[in-house]
């Protein structure tokens, strides 16, 4: 990138879906989540989309207001804080965040030690942006490669890294759920910034809470995200976790970069200054020309010149509509944007080939059939629609057959998500106390 101001033209689109759910073991969630996805290109420029997860722990309510501090103050010190750049404005905002959950925990013996994880993922035109405390994930799918962008403040993961061993080389009596870095419990906090990642057209991200990455293996989310759209994709993943106990709450968000992403082109400052001031004049001289229009259109009426009056009301719609369509382009035109730096951290930390394949559509398949086995499941047959998930069911087999995996992965989810909907309401309501340390 030139050391120039360079201009970027309007945002690329995105689809995204969130979910927050109990889970099968939990009475509260203390999961948060927010996804700010803007349409404005100069707040897309200055700020980009911001998506979040924040996994609370303490006792009783602590956790579930903890998550919610950080969601509601990093949303908003973050778009606040227009002075910084992106990556110092979202350093501040979690600092900030921290300072908030740490004060609340010492102003009542109920919440003492309260504290939160928080995995932020900012979507900019220099590209995807990455702020992380605690074993919440951010994970990038491009094509069949799942990347994984955040380290895990885990016992386990530190253990490794310092052992130079894989997180599967670490002795299985070591706790998985004990983390080693979280946000509110200190009165400071060391945050993970990761990133600039470059962005392209169908590009997937997920931020999830440690609720599905716990249950669901990385092969399985990655072929989740590949096979499926955002909003199948959020439901599907959470079944799955619910299908294996859902014993946490299961936070997700899943982004997919949509069409075509705009790209940089640098510019002199004389040619951002000449390109801005074409953009402005035009349609001040669109606007004039439409008020002097309208005077001669004034003067033929009064003075009853018919085919003047015809021929100035006609220059005046020419006009105004020139003036509105030129007024909606200079909106739509380049708006400079400078460097972010970077890169920051040492992601991606994992990578993962997700192609879809024969061993994960007879995994489904397995899930299916016990599913609709379940007696929890057929004591509601009458909110099921069997006849939909036996067809459900055959066209994933029909697709498996003739090496379309891609179709039968999505068929299968689709059986599945249709007996979960009604085990997810027959829930159990029973405690378990699995916050990590």
């Amino acid at each position: 990138m030139s050391n120039h101001d360079t201009c970027i033209c309007p945002t690329f689109d995105l689809k995204h879906a969130e979910v927050s759910d109990l889970g099968m073991r939990r009475t509260n969630n203390q999961d948060s989540l927010a996804a700010f996805v803007t349409k404005d290109v100069s707040t897309w420029v200055s700020r980009g989309h911001l998506l979040m997860v924040a996994d609370g722990m303490g006792a009783h309510a602590a956790g579930e207001l903890a998550s919610k501090l950080a969601v509601d103050n990093i949303t908003h010190n973050y778009f606040k804080l227009r002075d910084l750049y992106p990556p110092a404005a979202l350093r501040q905002a979690i600092r900030d965040a921290n300072n908030a959950v740490h004060a609340k925990g010492q102003s009542s013996i109920g919440f003492q030690g309260m504290g939160t994880t928080c995995s932020c993922l900012v979507l900019l035109p220099q590209g995807a942006l990455v702020a992380h405390i605690g074993d919440s994930r951010v994970y990038r799918l491009r094509g069949d490669l799942l990347e994984q962008l955040t380290f895990d403040h885990s016992l386990v993961w530190e253990m490794a890294a310092a052992g130079q061993m894989s997180q599967e080389d670490v002795p299985a009596y070591i706790p998985k759920n004990v983390i080693t870095r979280s946000l509110g419990p200190h009165p400071s906090v060391q945050v993970d910034l990761e990133g600039p990642f470059n962005c392209q057209a169908g590009d997937k991200f997920l931020v999830c809470s440690d609720g599905l990455s716990g249950p669901v293996s990385d092969e399985e989310i990655g072929i989740m995200l590949r096979c499926l759209s955002p909003d199948d994709a959020t439901a599907t993943l959470v079944d799955l976790a619910n299908f294996r106990g859902g014993p946490d709450n299961i936070s997700i968000i899943v982004t997919e970069i949509d069409g075509t992403v705009p790209q940089i082109a640098a510019e002199t400052p004389t040619d951002s200054q000449q390109t801005a001031k074409r953009a402005g004049a035009t349609p001040w001289l669109a606007w004039l020309a439409a008020g002097a229009c309208l005077a001669i259109l004034a003067y033929c009426v009064a003075r009853e010149y018919w085919a003047g009056a015809i021929g100035s009301a006609i220059g005046l719609l020419a006009a105004v509509s020139a003036g509105i369509a030129f007024s909606a382009s200079a909106a739509a035109k380049c708006v400079s944007i400078s460097p972010i730096g970077g890169p920051y951290g040492n992601g991606p930390y994992r990578k993962f080939h997700c192609k879809p394949n024969g061993k994960i559509v007879s995994a489904l398949a397995d899930i299916a059939t016990q599913l609709s086995e379940n007696p929890h499941a057929r004591n509601g047959e009458r909110e099921i629609d069997w006849e939909e998930f036996e067809q459900l069911r055959n066209n994933a087999r029909a697709a498996n057959e003739r090496g379309d995996f891609i179709s039968a992965v999505a068929h299968y989810s689709a059986a599945i998500r249709l007996i979960m909907k009604q085990l997810r309401a027959n829930r159990p309501t029973v405690e378990v106390d699995s916050d990590r340390i």
